[in-house]
């Protein structure tokens, strides 16, 4: 079976400003991401990695070259039109979770569904399905304050799965949480990619490696290459 390109970065190079001194964050990185994939982009500070996550996730757009999703070129997009992609295309999990305090984990799932403007029946089916496939189903009405650091993060993915999005998009999804719980984010994730899901994380831990089907290594804004290649 042929594999699909889902998203492919064609010579980016992402530059800033800083004073008198030009930062290269990204310079000059070709990569293509197959749907389904189980990407691991790793590297130490300062190497591109969290840039390259921005590109990925229409965050943010190159200085030059193409981001193409399906085959499109989305850096020539509107911002409307990119909002309404990562609406609809992808889920963001973040190391700080960054859920709403305020907002039980039920209402935080659906806060997503919202702003697509779901139906009122069909958002509270989806968010008693996400809430059983995370295992919170008896901590949906819990507020985050009331909740585990393992716990938060679950509804953080229940979050990105709101709007059943193809790609999720993890940034340092177990920094803040111990080894024990870290392992069972991770096994959240890899039955989410064996349902579909193409899963793109970021991390510094090199441990994380062994779940990806592809290992990006980042280094001075450059992909490092195989020794092959």
């Amino acid at each position: 079976m042929t594999e699909k390109t889902l998203i492919e970065l064609k010579n980016v190079k992402k530059h800033y400003e800083m004073g008198n001194v030009l930062v290269r964050a990204l310079d000059g990185v070709n990569v293509k991401i197959n749907s389904g994939d189980f990407v691991v982009i790793v590297g130490p500070s300062g190497s591109g990695k969290s840039t390259m996550m921005n590109m990925v996730g229409a965050l943010d757009l190159p200085t030059k070259g193409h981001v193409c999703l399906e085959g499109e070129n989305i850096d020539l997009y509107a911002e409307s039109i990119l909002a309404q992609i990562r609406g609809k295309k992808i889920g963001f999990v973040f190391q700080t979770f960054n859920l709403i305090p305020t907002l039980t984990a039920r209402e935080n799932i659906a806060l997503p569904m919202m702003f697509q403007r779901v139906e009122s029946e069909e958002k509270l089916q989806r968010v008693e399905t996400i809430l059983r496939n995370v295992k919170l189903s008896h901590r949906g009405n819990h507020l985050p304050k009331e909740l585990s650091g393992g716990e938060r993060q679950r509804v953080a993915i229940g979050r990105a799965l709101a709007n059943n999005p193809e790609i999720i998009l993890a940034d340092e999804p177990t920094g803040n949480l111990d080894s024990k719980t870290g392992l069972e984010i991770m096994s959240l994730f890899q039955e989410l990619n064996k349902k579909g899901k193409t899963i793109i994380l970021v991390t510094h831990d090199l441990s994380l490696i062994r779940y990806a089907s592809k290992v990006l290594k980042m280094k001075d804004g450059k992909l490092e290459k195989k020794k092959n290649e």
